[in-house]
Protein backbone atom coordinates (compact mmCIF):
# COMPACT_ATOMS: atom_id res chain seq x y z
CA UNK A 1 0.00 0.00 0.00
CA UNK A 2 1.20 3.26 -0.83
CA UNK A 3 1.57 6.38 1.79
CA UNK A 4 -1.29 8.81 1.78
CA UNK A 5 -3.57 11.25 3.92
CA UNK A 6 -7.14 11.57 4.44
CA UNK A 7 -8.88 14.10 5.47
CA UNK A 8 -12.36 14.80 4.79
CA UNK A 9 -14.26 18.00 6.12
CA UNK A 10 -17.48 17.11 4.55
CA UNK A 11 -20.53 17.33 7.20
CA UNK A 12 -23.67 14.68 5.62
CA UNK A 13 -27.40 15.33 6.66
CA UNK A 14 -28.62 11.98 5.59
CA UNK A 15 -32.76 10.94 5.71
CA UNK A 16 -36.13 12.03 4.77
CA UNK A 17 -37.01 15.07 5.77
CA UNK A 18 -33.61 17.24 6.23
CA UNK A 19 -33.69 19.46 4.12
CA UNK A 20 -35.45 21.49 7.21
CA UNK A 21 -32.27 21.00 8.42
CA UNK A 22 -30.92 24.54 6.76
CA UNK A 23 -32.26 26.45 9.26
CA UNK A 24 -29.73 24.94 11.76
CA UNK A 25 -27.11 24.92 9.32
CA UNK A 26 -26.85 27.83 7.33
CA UNK A 27 -25.37 30.85 8.90
CA UNK A 28 -27.78 34.15 9.76
CA UNK A 29 -26.29 37.42 8.13
CA UNK A 30 -24.65 36.31 5.25
CA UNK A 31 -26.15 36.48 1.45
CA UNK A 32 -26.53 33.39 0.50
CA UNK A 33 -26.67 32.36 -3.49
CA UNK A 34 -29.34 29.60 -4.06
CA UNK A 35 -27.59 27.83 -7.38
CA UNK A 36 -29.71 25.43 -8.92
CA UNK A 37 -30.68 23.35 -12.42
CA UNK A 38 -34.11 23.61 -14.21
CA UNK A 39 -37.70 23.17 -13.31
CA UNK A 40 -37.12 19.68 -11.64
CA UNK A 41 -36.52 21.06 -8.02
CA UNK A 42 -39.92 22.85 -7.85
CA UNK A 43 -42.13 20.35 -9.56
CA UNK A 44 -41.02 17.60 -6.85
CA UNK A 45 -41.10 19.92 -3.60
CA UNK A 46 -36.99 20.36 -2.93
CA UNK A 47 -37.20 24.29 -3.82
CA UNK A 48 -40.10 25.30 -1.40
CA UNK A 49 -38.56 23.14 1.37
CA UNK A 50 -35.46 24.93 0.69
CA UNK A 51 -37.03 28.59 0.64
CA UNK A 52 -39.17 27.58 3.76
CA UNK A 53 -35.99 26.83 5.34
CA UNK A 54 -34.01 29.44 4.22
CA UNK A 55 -36.69 32.31 5.51
CA UNK A 56 -35.32 35.51 7.07
CA UNK A 57 -32.24 35.36 5.83
CA UNK A 58 -31.17 37.21 2.12
CA UNK A 59 -31.33 34.75 -0.58
CA UNK A 60 -30.28 35.34 -4.40
CA UNK A 61 -31.37 32.86 -7.08
CA UNK A 62 -29.22 31.62 -9.80
CA UNK A 63 -31.00 28.81 -11.95
CA UNK A 64 -30.41 27.58 -15.36
CA UNK A 65 -27.27 25.55 -14.53
CA UNK A 66 -26.77 22.87 -17.05
CA UNK A 67 -26.39 18.75 -17.37
CA UNK A 68 -22.94 19.80 -18.47
CA UNK A 69 -22.43 22.57 -16.97
CA UNK A 70 -21.00 25.59 -19.08
CA UNK A 71 -18.37 27.99 -17.92
CA UNK A 72 -19.97 30.78 -19.75
CA UNK A 73 -22.98 30.21 -17.32
CA UNK A 74 -20.89 29.88 -14.17
CA UNK A 75 -19.31 32.74 -15.10
CA UNK A 76 -22.66 34.77 -15.02
CA UNK A 77 -23.15 33.33 -11.53
CA UNK A 78 -19.55 34.91 -10.46
CA UNK A 79 -20.29 38.61 -11.88
CA UNK A 80 -23.20 37.74 -9.72
CA UNK A 81 -21.98 37.21 -6.51
CA UNK A 82 -18.78 39.65 -7.16
CA UNK A 83 -21.89 42.66 -7.58
CA UNK A 84 -24.35 41.63 -5.14
CA UNK A 85 -21.30 40.60 -2.34
CA UNK A 86 -22.77 36.89 -1.55
CA UNK A 87 -21.35 35.44 1.49
CA UNK A 88 -21.51 31.62 0.74
CA UNK A 89 -23.09 29.33 -1.74
CA UNK A 90 -25.79 26.48 -1.42
CA UNK A 91 -26.06 24.06 -4.48
CA UNK A 92 -29.18 22.40 -4.98
CA UNK A 93 -29.17 19.76 -7.11
CA UNK A 94 -27.12 16.65 -8.78
CA UNK A 95 -23.13 16.36 -9.63
CA UNK A 96 -23.50 19.37 -12.53
CA UNK A 97 -25.33 22.01 -9.82
CA UNK A 98 -22.53 21.04 -6.84
CA UNK A 99 -19.56 20.84 -9.92
CA UNK A 100 -21.04 24.59 -10.96
CA UNK A 101 -21.03 26.29 -7.74
CA UNK A 102 -17.59 24.33 -6.77
CA UNK A 103 -16.18 26.12 -9.88
CA UNK A 104 -18.23 29.55 -9.04
CA UNK A 105 -17.14 29.69 -4.98
CA UNK A 106 -13.63 29.14 -6.45
CA UNK A 107 -13.72 31.45 -9.23
CA UNK A 108 -15.28 34.22 -7.63
CA UNK A 109 -11.61 35.87 -5.59
CA UNK A 110 -9.79 34.84 -8.14
CA UNK A 111 -7.16 37.54 -9.21
CA UNK A 112 -6.51 36.12 -13.12
CA UNK A 113 -8.93 34.63 -15.78
CA UNK A 114 -10.53 31.88 -14.16
CA UNK A 115 -10.83 29.25 -17.02
CA UNK A 116 -7.05 28.82 -15.69
CA UNK A 117 -8.06 27.00 -12.93
CA UNK A 118 -9.51 24.55 -15.51
CA UNK A 119 -7.11 24.79 -18.45
CA UNK A 120 -3.68 26.04 -16.66
CA UNK A 121 -4.44 24.14 -12.99
CA UNK A 122 -3.81 27.23 -11.91
CA UNK A 123 -3.49 27.13 -7.87
CA UNK A 124 -6.82 28.06 -5.74
CA UNK A 125 -5.85 30.25 -3.13
CA UNK A 126 -9.46 30.96 -1.90
CA UNK A 127 -13.18 29.88 -2.03
CA UNK A 128 -16.12 31.11 -1.15
CA UNK A 129 -17.88 28.94 1.51
CA UNK A 130 -19.95 26.56 -0.23
CA UNK A 131 -23.24 23.63 1.30
CA UNK A 132 -25.39 21.16 -1.26
CA UNK A 133 -28.45 19.70 -1.19
CA UNK A 134 -28.26 16.74 -2.86
CA UNK A 135 -30.99 15.44 -5.11
CA UNK A 136 -29.18 13.16 -7.59
CA UNK A 137 -27.14 10.04 -6.57
CA UNK A 138 -24.27 9.20 -8.79
CA UNK A 139 -20.89 11.78 -8.49
CA UNK A 140 -19.91 12.04 -4.73
CA UNK A 141 -19.40 15.62 -5.52
CA UNK A 142 -21.40 16.30 -2.40
CA UNK A 143 -18.43 14.83 -0.29
CA UNK A 144 -15.53 15.67 -2.71
CA UNK A 145 -13.38 19.11 -4.00
CA UNK A 146 -13.86 17.40 -7.32
CA UNK A 147 -15.35 19.47 -10.35
CA UNK A 148 -16.25 19.25 -14.52
CA UNK A 149 -16.66 22.51 -16.16
CA UNK A 150 -17.53 21.91 -20.13
CA UNK A 151 -17.06 25.43 -22.26
CA UNK A 152 -18.72 26.03 -25.61
CA UNK A 153 -16.16 28.29 -27.38
CA UNK A 154 -13.24 25.31 -26.98
CA UNK A 155 -15.60 22.61 -26.79
CA UNK A 156 -13.98 21.25 -23.80
CA UNK A 157 -14.34 19.75 -21.21
CA UNK A 158 -12.02 19.95 -18.32
CA UNK A 159 -11.87 18.99 -14.59
CA UNK A 160 -9.99 20.77 -11.11
CA UNK A 161 -9.83 19.58 -7.85
CA UNK A 162 -9.03 21.82 -4.50
CA UNK A 163 -9.53 21.65 -0.80
CA UNK A 164 -11.12 24.60 -0.40
CA UNK A 165 -14.53 23.70 -2.33
CA UNK A 166 -15.23 20.58 -0.31
CA UNK A 167 -19.00 21.35 0.57
CA UNK A 168 -19.04 23.02 4.47
CA UNK A 169 -22.27 20.32 4.45
CA UNK A 170 -24.41 18.45 2.57
CA UNK A 171 -27.87 17.39 2.94
CA UNK A 172 -28.85 14.04 1.52
CA UNK A 173 -32.95 13.36 1.56
CA UNK A 174 -33.27 10.19 -0.71
CA UNK A 175 -36.97 11.26 -1.08
CA UNK A 176 -35.52 13.85 -3.52
CA UNK A 177 -34.67 11.56 -5.99
CA UNK A 178 -38.14 10.29 -6.50
CA UNK A 179 -39.08 11.79 -9.35
CA UNK A 180 -35.68 11.06 -11.57
CA UNK A 181 -36.28 9.67 -15.14
CA UNK A 182 -34.77 6.45 -15.58
CA UNK A 183 -32.44 7.58 -17.57
CA UNK A 184 -30.87 9.71 -15.26
CA UNK A 185 -31.21 7.11 -12.45
CA UNK A 186 -29.31 4.28 -14.77
CA UNK A 187 -26.63 7.30 -15.76
CA UNK A 188 -26.11 7.76 -11.89
CA UNK A 189 -25.39 3.70 -11.21
CA UNK A 190 -22.89 3.83 -14.62
CA UNK A 191 -21.16 6.40 -12.59
CA UNK A 192 -20.72 5.24 -9.46
CA UNK A 193 -19.84 1.94 -10.63
CA UNK A 194 -17.12 3.59 -13.03
CA UNK A 195 -15.64 5.76 -9.74
CA UNK A 196 -15.51 2.98 -8.04
CA UNK A 197 -13.66 0.86 -11.32
CA UNK A 198 -10.97 3.49 -11.70
CA UNK A 199 -10.02 3.34 -7.96
CA UNK A 200 -10.19 -0.21 -7.61
CA UNK A 201 -9.76 -1.50 -11.54
CA UNK A 202 -5.65 -1.39 -11.92
CA UNK A 203 -2.91 -3.52 -10.80
CA UNK A 204 -3.01 -5.48 -7.19
CA UNK A 205 -1.29 -3.07 -4.77
CA UNK A 206 -1.68 -5.15 -1.55
CA UNK A 207 -4.52 -3.09 -0.15
CA UNK A 208 -6.86 -5.80 0.32
CA UNK A 209 -9.25 -3.62 2.97
CA UNK A 210 -9.55 -1.23 0.16
CA UNK A 211 -10.21 -3.67 -2.70
CA UNK A 212 -13.29 -5.35 -0.48
CA UNK A 213 -14.68 -1.89 0.30
CA UNK A 214 -14.87 -1.50 -3.79
CA UNK A 215 -16.28 -5.18 -4.25
CA UNK A 216 -18.76 -4.18 -1.87
CA UNK A 217 -19.61 -1.21 -3.70
CA UNK A 218 -19.69 -2.78 -6.85
CA UNK A 219 -21.95 -5.66 -5.53
CA UNK A 220 -24.29 -2.98 -4.23
CA UNK A 221 -24.83 -1.41 -7.53
CA UNK A 222 -25.36 -4.87 -9.48
CA UNK A 223 -27.83 -5.91 -7.00
CA UNK A 224 -30.17 -2.47 -6.47
CA UNK A 225 -29.22 -0.83 -9.84
CA UNK A 226 -31.77 -2.93 -11.94
CA UNK A 227 -34.39 -3.15 -8.99
CA UNK A 228 -34.16 0.94 -9.00
CA UNK A 229 -35.43 1.36 -12.21
CA UNK A 230 -38.68 -1.07 -11.62
CA UNK A 231 -39.13 0.65 -7.79
CA UNK A 232 -37.98 4.15 -8.14
CA UNK A 233 -40.29 5.34 -5.46
CA UNK A 234 -38.89 2.65 -2.93
CA UNK A 235 -37.02 4.60 0.03
CA UNK A 236 -34.61 1.80 1.07
CA UNK A 237 -33.81 1.31 -2.40
CA UNK A 238 -32.71 5.07 -2.95
CA UNK A 239 -31.60 5.59 0.08
CA UNK A 240 -28.56 2.96 -0.77
CA UNK A 241 -28.10 4.48 -3.80
CA UNK A 242 -27.61 7.66 -2.15
CA UNK A 243 -25.44 6.41 0.43
CA UNK A 244 -23.63 4.02 -2.31
CA UNK A 245 -22.42 6.77 -4.29
CA UNK A 246 -21.33 8.72 -1.87
CA UNK A 247 -18.86 6.19 -1.10
CA UNK A 248 -17.91 5.36 -4.45
CA UNK A 249 -16.23 9.11 -4.76
CA UNK A 250 -15.54 10.12 -0.86
CA UNK A 251 -11.55 8.79 -1.19
CA UNK A 252 -11.94 6.07 1.48
CA UNK A 253 -11.54 3.21 -1.86
CA UNK A 254 -8.90 5.22 -3.18
CA UNK A 255 -6.66 5.28 -0.45
CA UNK A 256 -2.96 4.03 -1.12
CA UNK A 257 -3.81 2.42 -4.04
CA UNK A 258 -3.09 3.61 -8.42
CA UNK A 259 -6.07 5.39 -9.89
CA UNK A 260 -6.62 4.77 -13.47
CA UNK A 261 -8.88 7.28 -14.30
CA UNK A 262 -8.44 7.16 -17.89
CA UNK A 263 -12.32 6.41 -18.81
CA UNK A 264 -13.42 9.72 -17.75
CA UNK A 265 -10.10 11.26 -19.38
CA UNK A 266 -11.66 10.06 -22.91
CA UNK A 267 -15.23 9.84 -21.96
CA UNK A 268 -15.26 13.54 -21.18
CA UNK A 269 -13.84 14.03 -24.83
CA UNK A 270 -16.90 12.22 -26.16
CA UNK A 271 -19.80 14.70 -23.57
CA UNK A 272 -17.50 17.72 -25.35
CA UNK A 273 -18.06 16.75 -28.49
CA UNK A 274 -20.60 15.05 -28.74
CA UNK A 275 -23.26 16.19 -25.90
CA UNK A 276 -23.42 12.14 -25.06
CA UNK A 277 -24.32 12.09 -21.34
CA UNK A 278 -21.56 11.46 -18.53
CA UNK A 279 -22.92 7.85 -17.97
CA UNK A 280 -23.31 6.82 -21.65
CA UNK A 281 -19.52 7.87 -22.47
CA UNK A 282 -18.62 5.60 -19.27
CA UNK A 283 -20.55 3.20 -20.31
CA UNK A 284 -18.66 3.14 -23.81
CA UNK A 285 -15.38 3.63 -22.83
CA UNK A 286 -14.22 1.14 -19.67
CA UNK A 287 -14.74 -2.03 -21.35
CA UNK A 288 -12.53 -0.75 -23.96
CA UNK A 289 -10.00 0.09 -21.32
CA UNK A 290 -9.68 -3.10 -19.70
CA UNK A 291 -9.59 -5.08 -23.40
CA UNK A 292 -6.95 -2.35 -24.51
CA UNK A 293 -4.72 -3.06 -21.30
CA UNK A 294 -5.89 -6.60 -20.31
CA UNK A 295 -2.58 -7.74 -19.53
CA UNK A 296 -2.22 -5.39 -17.11
CA UNK A 297 -5.40 -5.55 -15.17
CA UNK A 298 -6.07 -9.02 -15.71
CA UNK A 299 -5.28 -10.08 -12.07
CA UNK A 300 -7.76 -7.69 -10.82
CA UNK A 301 -10.68 -8.14 -13.77
CA UNK A 302 -10.13 -11.91 -12.46
CA UNK A 303 -9.97 -10.66 -9.11
CA UNK A 304 -13.56 -8.72 -9.67
CA UNK A 305 -15.18 -11.27 -11.77
CA UNK A 306 -14.58 -14.00 -8.85
CA UNK A 307 -15.58 -11.62 -5.94
CA UNK A 308 -18.53 -9.83 -6.95
CA UNK A 309 -19.67 -11.82 -9.85
CA UNK A 310 -18.83 -15.53 -8.47
CA UNK A 311 -17.19 -16.28 -12.23
CA UNK A 312 -14.92 -19.50 -11.57
CA UNK A 313 -12.14 -20.43 -14.22
CA UNK A 314 -8.57 -19.86 -15.04
CA UNK A 315 -7.10 -16.37 -14.86
CA UNK A 316 -7.94 -15.45 -18.33
CA UNK A 317 -11.49 -16.98 -18.14
CA UNK A 318 -12.07 -14.77 -15.10
CA UNK A 319 -11.12 -11.56 -16.49
CA UNK A 320 -12.61 -11.89 -20.00
CA UNK A 321 -15.96 -12.39 -18.49
CA UNK A 322 -15.45 -9.57 -16.17
CA UNK A 323 -15.71 -7.38 -18.97
CA UNK A 324 -18.66 -9.05 -20.53
CA UNK A 325 -20.44 -9.16 -17.27
CA UNK A 326 -20.39 -5.45 -16.82
CA UNK A 327 -20.95 -5.00 -20.35
CA UNK A 328 -24.50 -6.96 -19.93
CA UNK A 329 -24.82 -5.19 -16.88
CA UNK A 330 -24.93 -1.63 -18.35
CA UNK A 331 -27.16 -2.53 -20.99
CA UNK A 332 -29.45 -4.48 -19.00
CA UNK A 333 -30.04 -0.91 -17.08
CA UNK A 334 -30.39 0.52 -20.59
CA UNK A 335 -27.33 2.10 -21.07
CA UNK A 336 -25.64 1.37 -24.12
CA UNK A 337 -22.35 0.13 -25.10
CA UNK A 338 -20.94 1.65 -28.75
CA UNK A 339 -19.92 4.09 -30.07
CA UNK A 340 -22.09 3.91 -33.18
CA UNK A 341 -24.78 3.54 -31.22
CA UNK A 342 -24.77 7.03 -30.31
CA UNK A 343 -23.73 8.20 -33.51
CA UNK A 344 -20.13 8.77 -32.34
CA UNK A 345 -17.79 6.98 -34.41
CA UNK A 346 -15.68 9.74 -35.88
CA UNK A 347 -14.57 10.02 -32.14
CA UNK A 348 -11.56 7.72 -33.22
CA UNK A 349 -10.51 10.66 -35.51
CA UNK A 350 -11.39 13.74 -33.79
CA UNK A 351 -10.24 12.77 -30.31
CA UNK A 352 -6.80 11.72 -30.08
CA UNK A 353 -5.41 15.03 -31.61
CA UNK A 354 -7.55 17.06 -29.30
CA UNK A 355 -5.31 15.00 -26.16
CA UNK A 356 -1.95 15.68 -28.05
CA UNK A 357 -2.85 18.92 -28.19
CA UNK A 358 -3.10 19.53 -24.33
CA UNK A 359 -0.56 16.61 -23.97
CA UNK A 360 -2.85 14.22 -22.16
CA UNK A 361 -1.76 11.07 -20.63
CA UNK A 362 -3.58 9.12 -18.73
CA UNK A 363 -3.76 5.46 -17.22
CA UNK A 364 -2.66 4.27 -13.75
CA UNK A 365 0.62 3.68 -15.77
CA UNK A 366 0.45 7.09 -16.83
CA UNK A 367 0.87 4.85 -20.68
CA UNK A 368 -2.11 5.90 -22.23
CA UNK A 369 -1.38 8.73 -24.84
CA UNK A 370 -3.37 9.72 -28.00
CA UNK A 371 -2.38 6.77 -30.29
CA UNK A 372 -3.42 4.63 -27.64
CA UNK A 373 -6.92 6.34 -27.19
CA UNK A 374 -6.96 5.49 -30.73
CA UNK A 375 -6.45 2.14 -30.38
CA UNK A 376 -9.00 2.12 -27.15
CA UNK A 377 -11.75 4.25 -29.38
CA UNK A 378 -11.80 1.72 -32.10
CA UNK A 379 -12.29 -1.08 -29.80
CA UNK A 380 -15.55 0.40 -28.68
CA UNK A 381 -16.76 1.66 -32.42
CA UNK A 382 -18.82 -0.52 -33.25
Amino acid sequence: MNNFTYRNPVELVFGKGTIAELRRLVPQGDKVLFAYGGGSIKKNGVYDQVRAALEGREVLEFAGIEPNPRYETCMKAVDLCRKEGVGFLLAVGGGSVLDAVKFIAAAVPFQGEPWDILAKHARVEAALPLRSVLTLSATGSEMNGNSVISRDETREKLAFYSPLVYPKFSILDPETTFTLPPRQTANGVVDAFAHTMEQYMTYPADAPLQDRLAEAILSTLIEIGPKLLEHPHDYQLRANMMWTATMALNGIIGLGVPQDWATHGIGHELTALYGMDHGQTLAVVMPAVWRFKFADKKAKLAQYAERVWGVLGTEEEKARAAIEKTEEFFRLLGVKTRLAEYGAENAVEQVPPRLAQRGVVLGERRDIGPDQVREILRLCAA
